[in-house]
């Protein structure tokens, strides 16, 4: 190792070109997140090329050990940087060893793809996925279709922190050609609808847009494309179908074309949006629901794993207790439902984020944006007399919250987390009335989701790749007690003063 390992240093300076930069809070709960900077911003970067090299060292050192042999698929999304930091990545992981074949552009699920398809054990995926231009990470996985959680990250972390790699060189590099296309036939193979479905494609500039359009289309839905031209300076709005900006953009397009349904895909295309035929927005946990309805029909005592963001639906609907369906709540984050989808056989895992898991026989297991819309054309097509919105209206109501993220430095939203914590329990313990109703429950599997006894709940978590808090509100009863549920977390939130402003409310 000829270079130090350190986490600050000024750009354009000897030090900068000459020292691995590796900020340690990049390291997340289950992948790496990293400002990485471009032209113009003012902002310290967390990352350089030499740090992105140490990094592959570090992989490359720890799927050596964890046993899984030296095979890796790498791919990237596309930023203006991403191609050179998959380059940096690569000859760190081939300098540990590592045998390596890149699939270039890709989206992260068809880097998960390609674990099955060229039988490798490993993946590394370079992608900011969602976050703003500026932001890269590498999403990374050593047992298909698993992405490494807590365990494996802490080892990368502690790996490369430490500079205690194994650089036992022999690494390989091969580039596979023509990828694009041999991941476009599995997705579409078999899929083909009968209805005739005029379906806006959205993908916010995003790496999405070489690939979901033309997947669609070979289904046979009429494809009217939104934002699909490959523009890393995302000109419009981030590639984010969680934001209301994007989802907003989905809407008037679906009203100005008479569009039947309208499906937004995320920076690295493993997400999906749904906006219906009225321009409804529908969040991700509700689109869920109606899946979770359309699968457990075909497939009777089906088990779906969700987010503890999600819609408390999954447990009280009635279609679903009729067709035998059991919900499991769960941690937030892809790695976790897909971990724990894949423990309990699960034949889907939703995350309110637009995180779909698919199990055999619809998927691998992996979240894969493309095959969430497909699965939403099949289950219209399986219902050819009713709109998007019909199948929405079916939903019982209840009055929910996008997810809303105030900011708070990465290195002391936990600590922030644990204190809400420990305020709920003790007003449970004590009987404190909270949002005008006793608390009747507490999940704390990830942050704290405070229901009251009418079914009202809100939950505070600790977001896994960005410096903010995580608050979402649902509420059975009323708009009126979802806005009460709001102002009492919020007020809970505010007794930390390190909470920033949100990037949305509603």
């Amino acid at each position: 190792m000829t270079f130090k390992i350190v986490s600050l240093a000024k750009p354009n300076t000897f030090a900068f070109e000459t020292s691995a930069l590796v900020k340690p809070t990049g390291f997340r709960e289950y992948d790496a997140r990293w400002w990485f900077g471009h032209p113009g911003s003012e902002k310290t970067p967390e990352l350089n090329l030499v740090g992105v090299q140490a990094l592959g060292m570090g992989l490359g050192t720890l799927i050596r050990r964890l046993g899984v042999g030296p095979d890796i698929v790498v791919g990237h999304d596309f930023r203006g940087y991403s191609l050179s930091i998959k380059q940096a990545l690569t000859a760190g992981l081939m300098a540990a060893g590592a045998r390596v074949k890149d699939i270039g552009l890709a989206l992260s699920p068809m880097a998960y793809f390609a674990q099955f398809a060229l039988d490798m054990p490993s993946v590394a995926m370079v992608t900011a996925s969602h976050n703003e231009n500026g932001w890269t990470g590498v999403k990374m996985g050593a047992a298909r279709p698993l992405t490494f959680g807590p365990d494996e990250m802490s080892a990368l972390k502690k790996i490369v922190l430490e500079g205690d790699f194994d650089l036992v060189g022999g690494g390989a590099f091969e580039f596979v050609e023509g990828f694009r296309g041999v991941y476009l036939d599995d997705l579409t193979a078999g899929h083909r609808i009968s209805r005739k479905l005029k379906v806006v494609a959205a993908c916010g500039n995003g790496t999405a847009g070489a690939f979901a359009p033309e997947a669609l289309e070979r289904i046979g839905c009429e494809v009217i494309p939104l934002d699909v031209e490959l523009d890393h300076s995302f000109p419009r709005y981030n590639p984010n179908p969680e934001d209301m900006a994007m989802l907003h953009a989905i809407r008037d397009k679906v009203l100005e074309t008479g569009a039947d349904v309208g499906l937004g895909f995320d920076g690295d295309g493993d997400r999906c949006g749904v906006v219906d035929n009225e321009g409804n927005e529908i969040f991700a946990d509700k689109v869920g629901v109606m899946l979770a309805r359309d699968i457990s029909a075909i497939h009777p005592n089906s088990v779906f794993v969700t987010d503890v963001k999600s819609t408390g639906l999954f447990t009280t609907d009635p279609v679903l207790r009729a067709n035998g369906a059991r919900a499991d709540y769960w941690k937030t984050g892809h790695s976790y439902m897909k971990r724990r989808v894949t423990e309990l056989g699960a034949i889907a895992g939703f995350e309110k984020s637009g995180h779909f898991f698919f199990n055999a026989p619809i998927g691998r297991g992996y979240d894969d944006g493309i095959v969430t819309a497909i699965a939403v054309c099949e289950m219209l097509d399986r219902n050819p007399g009713r709109s998007m919105a019909d199948l929405y209206r079916d939903l019982p109501l209840t009055y929910g919250t996008p997810t809303m993220s105030p900011h708070c430095p990465d290195e002391v939203k936990y600590g922030v987390v644990d204190r809400v914590v420990a305020d709920f329990q003790a007003m449970k313990e004590g009987g404190a009335i909270f949002a005008g109703q006793k608390i009747a429950d507490l999940i704390t599997v990830n942050g704290v989701r405070v229901v009251a006894k009418d079914g009202t709940w809100g939950l505070v978590r600790a977001s896994s790749n960005k410096p903010e808090i995580v608050v979402v509100v649902e509420s059975p009863v009323s708009a009126e007690r979802r806005r009460e549920m709001f102002d009492a977390l919020d007020a809970v939130l505010r007794r930390s003063p390190e909470v920033g402003a949100y990037n949305q409310t509603f």
